[in-house]
């Protein structure tokens, strides 16, 4: 069959958005250094013409100016074309890609509620309001059992009243024990003398250095009283 009507060609791809638009730019910046190259010349052609006279050189080199700027012009148009036209297929993708973007995020919601859905059936809500109720009960029971191992025993009943009453006079008590001041007189009571008196006026030895008291009479050692 392949030799009577001959093989297929393959069918090429589809063009590429993105190639498209590297290969519009390319050839805009290609124009861009043209136009850049045309400039030059222009500034020489314009240096000459200022040095020039009158006359059929100087008419020669402005028609060479005049047609330098004319291809500059020329090539300013193709790249101002070509520059738009990037711009048209960057929208053109970019409202591509955000439709793609948007199918993926359905699709991917879809997904995930059908996923919700499953996993939903397999919860009873009975069940759940089962559970907390007897967890309820556990807790109440609990502590019932706290309270009944913290009950006390062979405790007297006394009256509320009558401790609050000792606790205030209790209160008092401790505010009269805290009272120091009797020990005032004490602190500021002047310290017992430890020599006889009239002793500092008065010389305790006598010239051959014996001890002697107020009378100059020499001082019995206290071993010797005893």
């Amino acid at each position: 069959m392949n030799r009577l009507f001959g093989k297929a060609k393959p069918t090429e791809p589809p063009p590429n958005l993105t190639d498209c638009i590297a290969g519009v730019d390319s050839r805009a910046e290609s124009i861009d250094k043209k136009v850049q190259r045309l400039e030059q010349e222009l500034v020489k052609y314009k240096d000459q013409l200022k040095k020039m006279r009158e006359g059929p050189a100087k008419n020669a080199v402005k028609q060479k100016a005049l047609r330098v700027l004319k291809q500059k012009k020329m090539y300013e148009t193709q790249s101002d074309n070509l520059r738009q036209q990037a711009f048209n297929m960057e929208q053109a993708n970019y409202a591509h890609q955000s439709i793609k973007d948007t199918q993926s995020t359905v699709v991917a919601m879809k997904a995930g509620v059908k996923s919700m859905q499953k996993e939903f059936k397999k919860i009873n809500i009975d069940e759940i309001e089962d559970i907390q109720d007897d967890m309820a009960d556990m807790l109440e029971m609990s502590e019932e059992v706290q309270e009944a191992l913290g009950r006390s025993y062979g405790t007297p009943d006394i009256d509320e009243s009558e401790l609050e009453a000792e606790l205030d006079a209790l209160g008092d008590e401790i505010a009269l024990d805290d009272d120091t001041s009797y020990l005032d007189d004490a602190v500021s009571a002047p310290a017992a003398p430890d020599r006889e008196p009239g002793a500092d006026s008065i010389d305790l030895r006598n010239k051959d250095g014996v001890l002697v008291d107020e009378f100059g009479l020499p001082k019995i050692p206290a071993s010797l009283k005893s």
